[in-house]
């Protein structure tokens, strides 16, 4: 998954320690990102790289976390990269297939705090601009007081098993139309559970029962913690799909599931999991 960079260490304590020449500066725009290419190889750029066309480079940055040595910083939006060699803008979506993958996941990871930075900008209580802290990663008021802490959404990923087969679905209306698993985010005042019966029944109009617990992944590119359950189909196999969620619900037998296309998240792993005998 892209989370598993080892042997590369992933360090997100908030330590904002200034930044050295070597440290690596995250630009966004929107939903791009800046890279440099050289010798067909992306990368993040370094502060030395872009000192010269940022004399106050050194007193905007806002520091993110570290892999292994190196430091990640956000830059500022009104950063120049006009001279910087090989710079071009792409869009996040390369980070599903960027490499190395402890780089891809720092971008990632990078573009959910830039998002929650640019949507804190003030308070959501009285209007008034907000402050970073210096302690913990925080967006603090000046004038109310009220704190704001960066935004995880839990979420559920669900494999619905019967027997030797495993319900697989495609998304409604996105982008995005491989086959996956039943997912959907929990609401408020319901465990998590909970949530997966909740979504099951209203994405396919099937009860569950022997919900287990597999694994959970950080999941930025929708600011989500997700986490995926195996469990068995209780009674009827008939689906009543909800359109505006899915296009598709359908019943796999084991050996009949289409391979993902990359193996960056945990409904893949989870699929693939179920296909190759190792779980269930």
């Amino acid at each position: 998954m892209i989370q598993d960079i080892a042997p590369h260490h992933f360090a997100n304590e908030y330590r904002p320690s200034p930044p050295e020449r070597e440290s690596f500066l995250l630009f966004y725009r929107g939903r791009d990102v800046l890279l440099t290419e050289h010798d067909g190889k992306l990368d993040f750029p370094r502060f030395s790289e872009l000192e010269g066309e940022n004399p106050s480079l050194y007193e905007q940055y806002t520091y993110l976390f570290s892999i292994d040595e190196d430091r990640f910083y956000l830059a500022p939006d009104t950063l120049r990269f006009d001279l910087l060699d090989g710079a071009r803008l792409e869009n996040r979506e390369i980070f599903r297939t960027m490499s190395p993958r402890h780089l891809a996941f720092a971008g990632i990871t990078g573009f959910q705090l830039y998002g929650w930075y640019r949507g804190h900008r003030f308070c959501g209580r009285c209007g008034q601009e907000m402050q970073q802290d210096h302690k913990e990663r925080m967006m603090l008021c000046p004038s109310c007081g009220q704190m704001e802490y960066p935004k995880i959404c839990p979420a559920v990923i669900v494999a619905v098993l019967d027997g030797e087969r495993i319900l697989l679905t495609k998304y409604a209306g996105r982008s995005y139309t491989r086959y996956a698993l039943i997912a959907g985010f929990a609401e408020i005042g319901e465990t998590i559970e909970q949530t997966v019966h909740r979504e099951v029944m209203e994405e396919v109009g099937l009860r569950v029962k022997n919900l287990r617990f597999y694994k959970s992944q950080p999941w930025s590119f929708s600011d989500t913690l997700l986490m995926g359950f195996y469990c068995d189909l209780d009674g009827e196999d008939r689906i009543t799909l909800d359109r505006d969620e899915l296009a598709v619900a359908e019943w796999f037998n084991r050996g009949q599931i289409p391979a993902p296309e990359l193996d960056i998240s945990l409904t893949s792993e989870m699929m693939m999991r179920f296909q190759n005998g190792e779980c269930c």
